[in-house]
């Protein structure tokens, strides 16, 4: 029998394999996450702790080996789930006080994949207010803080990498073994890079987003963070397959993609843009990205350079088009179904409307809808919104040329480590630049995914991306895999809190 210390160490495939072979019950795993989670409240990552729900399933999970019976893929592993995706009878609130007392009564796909498969949820994570941010400093409940530190001695709070940023703590510290989250610029593999975890963002469409509460709906897609490559392969076939609930789902069969991992990658090649070599880039970074090169080519891969020549104009584009699906699909929080609604004395509709979305969105979703709401007016939609478009389409035409010379590509994920939080939130430009290298592949709807690589001279968690064609997601897990096993890094973060 494992201590509960040991047991919260292991990952998506150790514990289910565990559990399989009888090397510890599934119960035991519940109990010791369970535990880990009540204990790390100064991360401020879970929004609410659902841990009957973990046991349950984890008791079910027991009785099922004890009969006899074939466990189910994830049967014994409880994660995280981001507070994007409804939970049938837990609250849901995007991390904005608009949603306040919302409880759904239906589950969304992506969740009702996963308990399908045997896990259990021990809560919901903490986010950016309905998704948009690159720090989790505009959570209506109080940003996450990363359980990293410098090991220079510094000790101010660090931002976890955001949308998603609960779940790259809690997954970095221990407090679950894999996590959902959702990806609509980089908000996977940003946190992933920040935290020292790995993080998959799947093709657009190979995870369903009905009951996942939307951003921008051409660009959002749900995909999972965890320690390993292995186990967000395991956790994404789990999470992924066609919805007929959702017009966008791609109706094709999950791949056997663990199964299917491999390192060896004679024949692959992995093109290097040169797009991507920004002024400024730290150095730990630019030897991050030659490391990688190095690793690749150690593996079997032939490395080409490529261009990617509308790279420069990918972040201006994604704030025009996702702030205007964002104005849109937020439009309909008005105090009049669900959640928030404010009713000043003896206030008319027109003053309710007003008084409930100034007081439900956070500072941040309003400079977004204002954005979007002024894009998309007659004015102006064909020099900002049609235009954005256009280069988005030529985005696309670049990575679709690109392929005729290589099979995948290789960047940095992020142009810094974590930053102390505050650093940047005076200056949403400076913000928005921390999705620099991943916003084209969002744009484009690729797969992409970042692992860690290495530490700076801080001490922090550099990752490097991996963007493949479309559907190969295989491809992408597999060179992914190759930087994994090469990189060798084991680093952690102290448990402080």
């Amino acid at each position: 029998m494992k201590t509960s210390t040991t047991l919260t160490d292991l990952g998506v495939r150790q514990i289910r394999d565990g559990v399989r072979s009888g090397a510890f019950s599934a119960r035991e795993v519940a109990d010791a996450f369970v535990v880990a989670v009540s204990r790390a409240k100064p991360l401020n990552a879970f929004l609410a702790e659902t841990p009957a729900h973990a046991i349950a399933a984890a008791n079910a999970a027991d009785a099922a080996r004890a009969a006899g019976e074939v466990l189910k893929p994830l049967a014994g592993v409880p994660i995280g789930m981001k507070d994007l995706f409804c939970t049938a009878g837990v609250a849901t609130t995007a991390a904005s006080h608009m949603l306040d007392g919302f409880v759904p009564s239906y589950e969304s796909t992506v969740g009702a994949n996963l308990w399908a498969a045997g896990a259990g949820m021990l809560g919901k994570l903490n986010m950016d207010q309905f998704a948009m941010g690159s720090s989790n400093e505009t959570s209506a409940f109080g940003n996450v803080v990363s359980p990293w530190r410098r090991a220079d001695g510094g000790n101010a709070p660090l931002a976890p990498g955001g949308s998603s940023g609960g779940s790259s703590a809690a997954v970095a510290a221990r407090l679950c073994p894999a996590a959902t989250g959702t990806d609509t610029g980089g908000s996977i593999r940003q946190p992933a890079a920040f935290t020292g975890i790995a993080g998959i963002k799947p093709t657009y469409g190979r995870c369903s987003r009905w009951g996942t509460i939307a951003f921008a709906s051409s660009l959002d897609q749900a995909g999972p963070l965890a320690r390993d490559v292995g186990d967000c392969a395991a956790m994404l076939a789990a999470m992924a397959g066609h919805d007929a609930k959702d017009a966008t789902s791609l109706k094709l069969d999950v791949p056997a993609w663990e199964a299917g991992l491999s390192s060896r990658l004679a024949g692959v090649r992995v093109g290097i843009p040169k797009e991507y070599r920004v002024e400024g880039m730290p150095e730990a970074i630019e030897a991050l990205w030659h490391a990688g090169i190095d690793w690749l080519r150690e593996a079997g891969a032939e490395i080409v350079d490529v261009s990617l020549p509308h790279t420069r104009y990918a972040l201006p584009a994604y704030y025009i088009i996702a702030p205007a699906e964002a104005s849109s699909n937020l439009a309909r929080y008005d105090g009049v179904r669900y959640g928030l609604r404010d009713l000043p004395e003896g206030a008319g509709l027109q003053d309710m409307y007003a008084a409930t979305r100034a007081d439900g969105f956070g500072a941040e979703v309003k400079r977004r809808i204002m954005i979007g709401t002024y894009v998309l007016s007659a004015g102006f939609y064909d020099a900002y919104y049609t235009q954005a478009q256009k280069v988005r389409a030529l985005i696309a035409r670049d990575f679709e040329t690109a392929w005729d010379r290589c099979d995948v590509l290789l960047t940095p994920t992020a142009p810094s480590a974590a930053f102390a939080l505050g650093e940047k939130s005076a200056d949403p430009l400076a913000m928005y630049l921390n999705d620099v290298f991943t916003v084209p592949s969002s744009l484009a709807g690729l797969p992409a995914m970042s692992v860690p690589g290495g530490l700076d001279k801080a001490g922090l968690p550099l990752g490097l991306q991996i963007i493949g064609r479309p559907l190969d997601e295989q491809g992408v897990l597999n060179a992914s895999l190759a930087i994994e096993e090469r990189a060798g890094f084991v680093a952690r973060p102290a448990a402080w809190w």
